[in-house]
């Protein structure tokens, strides 16, 4: 179908509201909102998107409390080592966007891995953003750039694109934000410069498929433009 974006990047908001409003600890919302991943991304596959981008740690976050971002840290190490095997299984290509060099020895290996055994999955691709920031991005592109010794004449969009974390990812065609709120959140900003964007109120431990459709369908009734009349 023509109304079906084929990349979806999602902000996934709300899980320490979540908790708090079902009187969790917050680290049980973090452990909900990852359950809830492999089963929104199964969804998505099944209507025909291609590609899904998930906001799942970003460089901002390492400003929370020590205990909640080692909690995190463990829950992500956890969260490869259950769902790869059974997202390779749905022929899901795992990708990363973010920098590795921050994280653990451990941590950053089963990333790799994990990419490295989906690698030849023709399914959906997923991109993890994870340890993630758009300024970030954009500077280690530059910084690259000046390493490379480009011509500046040379440089242009097209090139500048092929220094970005993942440069075969297309740019998203959606953006969807869960948990009420309408920022970006420093998320993929130069991808996302032409992108839709839609918030929903639910937080995201609760998003699913009537999220999902009311995000599909306000999606089909968009007109755009991309700067042209």
């Amino acid at each position: 179908m023509e109304d079906i974006p084929k990349h979806i990047s999602i902000i996934m908001d709300g899980n320490g509201r979540w908790a708090t409003k079902n009187h969790f600890d917050v680290s049980e919302g973090h452990i909900a909102g990852y359950k809830n991943i492999r089963p929104v991304i199964s969804e998505l596959s099944s209507i025909g998107v291609k590609f899904v981008t998930v906001y799942a740690f970003s460089t901002e976050n390492w400003g929370r409390p020590k205990s909640e971002v080692q909690a995190l840290m463990e829950l992500a190490a956890s969260v490869i080592k259950d769902e790869v095997k059974a997202i390779s299984e749905e022929n899901i290509k795992l990708t990363h966007a973010g920098e590795l060099n921050n994280l653990s020895n451990t941590l950053r290996s089963d990333i790799l891995d994990a990419v490295e055994d989906t690698k030849n999955n023709s399914g959906l691709t997923l991109c993890v953003a994870f340890n993630y920031g758009g300024r970030q991005e954009i500077i280690n592109a530059v910084k690259k750039i000046i390493l490379d010794e480009i011509n500046v004449e040379k440089i242009n969009l097209e090139l500048f694109s092929k220094y970005l974390y993942v440069p075969e990812l297309p740019y998203p065609d959606l953006v969807i934000r869960t948990g009420g709120e309408f920022r970006i959140s420093n998320f993929l900003i130069w991808q996302s410069a032409y992108s839709e964007f839609f918030s929903t109120p639910v937080l995201w431990p609760d998003f699913g498929s009537k999220e999902i459709n009311e995000a599909i369908v306000d999606y089909g009734q968009r007109q755009r433009r991309f700067g042209r009349r």
